[in-house]
């Protein structure tokens, strides 16, 4: 028998089903990862941050808190930086030395 003459076993309404069917489970997963990572990353900062105790503080002593945050943010964003600096900096030396061709 030829190719054109053969038939599908499955039906084309039938593998559009399947097909919608597929695709449904695939968000749903995608669905529970999100979830499942946002769970993730609230025990992680409960775990790493301890909620703030701020009652019972004086205005003096909030002012000082609030400037150790924000030494601790900066501190936090220069690592960022430098990594992101780095890591394109990789990136960078990787296609440099890839346009030079193979070396001898």
């Amino acid at each position: 028998t030829s190719l054109a003459q053969r038939k599908s076993k499955i039906s084309a309404s039938r593998k559009l089903m399947l097909k919608s069917l597929m695709v449904a489970k695939a968000k749903e997963e995608l669905d529970q990862e999100v979830l499942d990572k946002e769970e993730e990353k609230q025990r992680y900062l409960m775990e790493k941050v301890p909620p703030l105790q701020t009652q019972g503080m004086s205005f003096a002593e909030l002012q000082e808190l609030c400037q150790e945050l924000h030494a601790k943010i900066d501190v936090v964003d220069e690592e960022r930086y430098d990594i992101e600096a780095m890591s394109g900096m990789e990136g960078r030396k990787k296609m440099f030395d890839a346009a030079k061709g193979p070396t001898q």
